[in-house]
């Protein structure tokens, strides 16, 4: 049986530091390229995985590659939750970021949080970071089948209704094309691997790159 994300070792919560502040590093003399922050979980925070193979990373490596120079910061919490993530807010998203992805939910479904909560969580997780003069990006997640027709049409429609809601952009599916992939995923089953990050990554890129080109023109 899979592991929830909510069991992991305290030295693995320090690593969302550690990538964050790898990613900044990988960034070199960027100068005024713009920061994009990554407030999530363990899948952000690369849990079972090197630095250079983590979110921050990948997603930084998939913007260059699309000429698109930023710096990517991760703050990502091991077993966090949509709760967590508005709580430690203020210090998690420094006042310097851009753009934030807002990549939290998935401890929500995995420990039981209505759908309407975690709709609250992430509401007051968008409208602080607008307050702040910082765009968000949201990115989503999606329940199985297994836990029910009704609770799987609340949860995921959380994503779409909030962006739609407060005019933000939205990754409708955080895992698209890496989810229950044994390809794509450590053994757990529930997190991915590099390959599957990295394809994340490259999903992601666009909607960054176009909130980005959209922050430039306003």
């Amino acid at each position: 049986m899979a592991r929830p994300m909510t069991d992991f070792p305290d030295d693995l919560d320090r690593r969302g530091v550690l990538i964050g502040a790898g990613a900044a590093l990988l960034a070199g003399g960027a100068g005024s390229a713009p920061v994009i922050t990554v407030l999530g979980d363990s899948i952000t925070a690369g849990y079972g995985l090197k630095m250079q193979e983590a979110l921050p990373s990948q997603l930084q490596a998939a913007l260059a590659r699309a000429g698109v120079p930023a710096r990517v910061r991760g703050a990502g919490v091991n077993g966090d939750t949509t709760a967590g993530g508005l709580a430690r807010l203020e210090r998690a998203v420094p006042g310097d970021t851009d753009v934030c992805v807002v990549a939290l939910g998935g401890n929500d479904l995995l420990t039981g949080v209505s759908p309407s909560r975690t709709k609250a969580n992430l509401d007051a997780i968008v409208r602080k970071l607008k307050g702040r003069g910082i765009t968000p990006v949201l990115a989503g997640m999606r329940a199985p089948p297994l836990l029910g027709e009704s609770y799987q049409r609340a949860f995921d429609a959380v994503w779409p209704s909030l962006a739609k809601a407060h005019g933000v952009a939205l990754y409708p599916f955080l895992l698209d094309g890496v989810a229950l992939n044994p390809r794509y995923n450590l053994s757990d089953r529930i997190h991915p691997n590099a390959q599957g990050i990295r394809i994340i990554a490259e999903r992601l890129a666009p909607v960054v790159a176009s909130t980005l080109k959209a922050g430039r023109r306003a």
